[in-house]
Order: structure tokens, then C-alpha cells, then sequence
């Protein structure tokens, strides 16, 4: 595999899992008062399938960055991670109907910007 396809693929595991736990946790409802309430409630959690791949997800990543790194620059391939921050802006807005304000619109265009600036420079 080419390196900007490893990139790519580490970018969307990361926000695979990011968006599964946010969906399993929404379902699970309000954490519970009390430390073994608390306890339960992440054991639970740590129990759901969705949760589980989220983990996965998160070790494929690390594996696809390593294979990036092996042949890219950090310097290269590190901004491209941004890109996390724009597609997990906008699947939550479609999936979860978070609202997106002027100033989120404005971040995620200077994370674009900064993308664009520090990955061609």
C-alpha cells in the first residue's frame, strides 16, 4: 500500500471509532450517580460489540500509521490528521444532528487552511 492510502485509512479508523463510541454511548443514557453505578455503566460499555470495534478500529489505525511513517515524513503525513477534526465535525452534525455554529464553520476552515499550508509547504 502507497502511503497516502495508509494515511487515509488511519484517518478513517480513527473517525470510525471516534462516531461508534459517541452512538453507544448516546444510547447507554446518563451515567449513573455513585462510584459503583459509574462502574457498571463503563463495564457495560466496555462490553458493547460497537465499543469493542471502536478499540479495533483505533489498534488498525496505529498499524496503518506505522506503515505510513515507514514511508512518508512525519512532517509529510502528520497534517493530514486534521482531517479528523473536519470529518468527525461533519458526520456528527448528519448523524447525531450536533449543530454547526459559525465559529465550528470558521475552525474547520482554518484547519483546512493549516492542512493545505503545512502539508504542501
Amino acid at each position: 500500500m502507497t502511503g497516502p492510502l495508509l494515511v487515509l485509512l488511519t484517518v478513517l479508523f480513527t473517525v470510525y471509532g471516534q462516531l461508534a463510541i459517541k452512538w453507544r454511548i448516546s444510547c447507554a443514557g446518563a451515567m449513573p450517580a455513585g462510584l459503583p453505578g459509574k462502574l457498571r455503566f463503563l463495564l457495560h460499555l466496555l462490553a458493547d460489540p460497537w465499543i469493542i470495534s471502536a478499540f479495533a478500529a483505533a489498534f488498525l489505525a496505529a498499524l496503518c500509521w506505522i506503515g505510513a511513517l515507514t514511508r512518508l515524513e512525519l512532517s509529510r503525513a502528520y497534517p493530514f490528521m486534521a482531517l479528523n477534526f473536519i470529518l468527525v465535525a461533519i458526520s456528527a452534525n448528519w448523524l447525531f444532528g450536533e449543530p454547526v455554529t459559525w465559529p465550528k464553520i470558521a475552525g474547520l476552515v482554518l484547519i483546512t487552511l493549516g492542512l493545505v499550508v503545512g502539508s504542501f509547504a
